[in-house]
C-alpha cells in the first residue's frame, strides 16, 4: 500500500461480520471477515478513514427483495438454518446480513457526499450478488450491491452502473435490474459455471433491453483476457452509458489460487481492472465510486486483492496505465503472480458479446 491514506476514501467495516458462522469446511467462513479486518487495520494505521456501517432497514431491503424473502431471513434469527445446499444461517446471521447490506449503503452515502471524487469501499460478509428478489443462494442472504444501487436511485442518481468481476455470474443483481434501464449491469465470469446464468445473449428485457452486459469466459482466462474484454467492450459501453455513479462488485475468486474456480487472474490483474473502472468513474461520475466486497475464498488472495484495489482507488486518476510490476506492500508479490497474456478465450467471448450488444450499443 501507499505510505499515507487520502481523506476521500472510506473503508466501511464492522467487527460483527465474523458473527455469521458457517459450518466447518464451508468456504464462506468467518476467517474472511478477519482477513478484511487486517487490511482495514492497515488502512487505519496509515491514517485512513474507517466508517462503521448502519443496518439496512426493511424499507431499504424491500426496494430489491420481496417482503416474503425478507421475512424468511428474519425468521432464521437465533437459529442455524440450511436455506439450500450452499447457503445457511447461524443465530446472528440475520442481523449481520442487514449490516452487510447496510455497509454498502453507508459506502454509497459516503461516495455521494460533498465534495465529489469520493470512494466508499464496503468490507463486508456475507456476500450478496447471488441473492435474488425472492430467495437466498450462493452464500448470499441479501443482495448488498443491489440494495445500495437502488438506494442511490432514490437520492437523485439517474444512471447507475454495476461492474461485477467476481468469478461467478451475479444472477441476483441481474435479475433484480433486468428490466430497469437506469441500471447497467456488467459481469465477467467463468462460464458455464455456478450459477449457470450469464450467457452473452442475456441482455435484459423490456425497457431494460441492452442494459445487461454479460461477458462469459472459459475457465483458464488470464489477466490479459480480462483486460482485453474490458478495453474492447466493457469500458466503451460504460462510456456510452455515462453513469452518474459506478459500483464494483469486487470478488477476488477469479484469482488463480482460489479453490472454487478455474481462472488464472493475479492481484496485478485486479489492479488493472480497478484502475480502468476508477478512470470511468472520474470521467463520468465525478470520481464517485463504490466497491462492495463479494467472493474470494483463498485468504491470501483475498487480502492481496482488497489491499491492492484499495491502494488503486486511493491513488487517484490512472488513465488506463497498466501495472508495470507487482511491487509494494499492498500487492505482496509472489513468483507466479505475474500477469498473463491474453488467450483465445477473450476473443471468443468478445465475438458473442458483440453479436448480442450491437443492436443496443453499435459496433464495439
Amino acid at each position: 500500500m501507499t505510505k499515507s491514506a487520502p481523506a476521500h476514501v472510506a473503508v466501511v467495516i464492522s467487527d460483527r461480520f465474523v458473527d455469521h458462522v458457517t459450518p466447518p469446511g464451508h468456504p464462506e467462513r468467518p476467517e474472511r471477515a478477519e482477513t478484511m479486518q487486517v487490511i482495514a487495520n492497515e488502512w487505519r494505521d496509515r491514517g485512513g478513514r474507517i466508517v462503521a456501517p448502519r443496518a439496512a432497514t426493511h424499507e431499504e431491503l424491500a426496494r430489491v427483495h420481496a417482503a416474503a424473502h425478507i421475512d424468511r431471513i428474519a425468521a432464521t434469527a437465533g437459529q442455524a438454518v440450511a436455506l439450500d445446499a450452499d447457503t445457511c444461517t447461524s443465530p446472528d446471521s440475520y442481523d449481520v446480513a442487514r449490516l452487510a447490506a447496510g455497509a454498502a449503503l453507508t459506502a454509497t452515502e459516503w461516495a455521494m457526499g460533498a465534495p465529489a471524487d469520493r470512494v466508499g469501499y464496503s468490507f463486508a460478509r456475507p456476500p450478496g450478488h447471488h441473492a435474488e428478489r425472492h430467495k437466498a443462494m450462493g452464500f448470499c442472504l441479501f443482495n448488498n450491491v443491489a440494495v445500495a444501487a437502488a438506494h442511490a436511485l432514490t437520492l437523485g442518481v439517474e444512471r447507475v452502473a454495476i461492474v461485477d468481476y467476481d468469478v461467478h455470474h451475479g444472477n441476483g443483481t441481474q435479475e433484480i435490474f433486468y428490466d430497469d434501464p437506469r441500471v447497467l449491469y456488467v459481469s465477467t465470469h467463468q462460464y458455464p459455471y455456478y450459477p449457470g446464468t450469464g450467457a452473452a445473449g442475456e441482455v435484459g428485457v423490456g425497457a431494460g433491453a441492452g442494459f445487461t452486459l454479460n461477458v462469459p469466459l472459459d475457465a483458464g482466462a488470464t489477466d490479459g483476457d480480462y483486460e482485453l474484454v474490458f478495453q474492447a467492450a466493457i469500458v466503451p459501453i460504460l462510456n456510452r452509458f455515462d453513469p452518474q455513479l459506478l459500483f464494483i462488485s469486487a470478488g477476488f475468486d477469479a484469482d488463480a489460487r482460489d479453490p472454487l474456480a478455474g481462472m488464472r487472474m493475479s492481484t496485478a490483474g485486479f489492479v488493472n481492472l480497478t484502475r480502468m473502472l476508477h478512470d470511468v468513474a472520474v470521467a463520468h461520475a465525478r470520481g464517485r465510486l463504490v466497491l462492495v466486497a463479494e467472493g474470494g475464498y483463498h485468504l491470501q488472495a483475498l487480502a492481496q486483492g482488497l489491499g491492492a484495489t484499495l491502494d488503486v482507488v486511493a491513488a487517484g486518476r490512472h488513465e488506463g496505465r497498466p501495472l508495470q510490476a507487482p511491487a509494494g506492500a499492498g500487492l505482496r508479490p509472489r513468483a507466479d503472480d505475474e500477469p498473463h497474456a491474453a488467450t483465445s478465450r477473450s476473443e471468443q467471448a468478445l465475438e458473442g458479446v458483440r453479436a448480442a450488444q450491437q443492436p443496443f450499443w453499435g459496433a464495439i
